[in-house]
């Protein structure tokens, strides 16, 4: 029987993940300098690996059962119908953009996670029979390259697959490591070493790449160097997954407990930065470049710390999650001394970790 003992390590860690995804989709909001690129490329050439290796390792339980596929439905499926529909609601008629064409078939901004998810988790059972799996997801990341594939961004959910599968295949002792006594000098050099290849990004290939999305030919090479290329980018974002993990608290703390609402930052903070697009946030701000930028971070850091809070996060979860909330809330009003896990089928606490980090 599963361990319903979370590891506040693991909280921390989708905190963090998540916190570096805010800042790296609010910089957009920051005119593009030499500054503004090269911190843009070091946190794209790791956060989102890191992202999806993390939730291939907490998706290990994923299998093909009534429970298992009725919770993929209603908290990854649903949220995705529900907010890929909002965001194109939003930019419409808040923004007064125009052209949001193919709405599911083709994800808008940060809903292209929640479709890799839900295909991810669904071959779950066949990507972690085997330790083979690895090396076949990693000829097919390399494969798809060769072809460019929009609908629901297929393209970019085969490209990442390595490190989904590794995250399945990670035992708990491997993933020790990088909570190893002295593992964090290591993980310091690693991201110092990252730093220094992102601010020559443009030298050997383009900020493009990092989105293991677009085919080797509309990036203008051809497919062995492609496939070169992206092989290298696998070997440098594996690397910084490791940083990241190893520098992360261990101890349970507010972090952990925030790290509960990760799906809560992803789903809802697009909406904050397209809102503030649209107000002018340029004009409201320092004019200068370089501080604009560090300022972004800090609110952005700010605004994932807003929306994973009690407060905050109790409220949109009903908006996030609205089946798991009607349940939860009908089982809080089950009389005392019936078991929590028995009255809510489907959503026991063994599956909390399953979510997106």
């Amino acid at each position: 029987m599963p361990s319903t003992q979370r590891d506040p390590w693991l909280d921390n860690a989708k905190m963090v993940l998540v916190t570096l995804v805010v800042v790296g989709h609010s910089l957009v909001l920051v005119p593009l300098t030499d500054t503004t690129a090269h911190v843009y490329d070091f946190i794209y050439y790791l956060h989102i690996p890191a992202f999806v290796l993390v939730t291939g390792y907490l998706s290990k339980s994923f299998q093909w059962t009534r429970r298992h596929l009725t919770a993929l439905l209603t908290t990854v499926v649903v949220p995705y119908v529900v907010f890929e529909g909002a965001m194109a609601w939003f930019r419409i008629n808040v923004g007064h953009e125009q052209n949001i064409e193919r709405l599911w078939l083709d994800p808008h901004w940060p809903m292209w996670f929640l479709a890799a998810l839900a295909i991810w988790r669904l071959a779950t059972p066949v990507l972690k029979a085997h330790w083979l799996m690895i090396p076949a997801a990693l000829v097919v990341s390399l494969s798809a390259g060769l072809v460019d594939v929009d609908v629901l961004d297929i393209s970019r959910v085969l490209g990442l697959l390595p490190f989904f599968v590794i995250g399945l295949h990670l035992t708990p002792a491997r993933i020790e490591a990088a909570r190893a006594p002295g593992a964090w000098v290591l993980g310091i050099l690693i991201l110092l070493g990252i730093w220094q290849i992102a601010g020559r990004t443009d030298d050997w290939i383009s900020t493009q790449w990092v989105y293991f999305r677009t085919s080797y030919e509309e990036l203008g090479v051809a497919g062995t160097d492609g496939a070169v290329s992206r092989l290298l980018l696998i070997a440098i974002a594996l690397a910084g997954t490791f940083a990241v993990l190893s520098l992360v608290p261990r101890g349970r703390s507010w972090l952990s407990t925030m790290g509960k609402q990760t799906l809560v930052v992803y789903l809802c903070h697009g909406f904050a930065i397209q809102y503030a697009e649209y107000r002018g946030y340029l004009d409201l701000l320092p004019s200068h470049p370089d501080l604009l930028l560090w300022v972004t971070v800090l609110l952005a850091v700010s605004l994932s710390l807003l929306l994973a809070s009690a407060p905050v996060s109790g409220v949109l979860t009903w908006v996030v999650d609205p089946v798991g909330s009607v349940q939860r809330s009908r089982c809080d009003r089950q009389p005392a001394g019936v078991p929590k896990t028995q009255q809510v089928p489907g959503r026991t606490t063994s599956m909390d970790h399953a979510r997106i980090p």
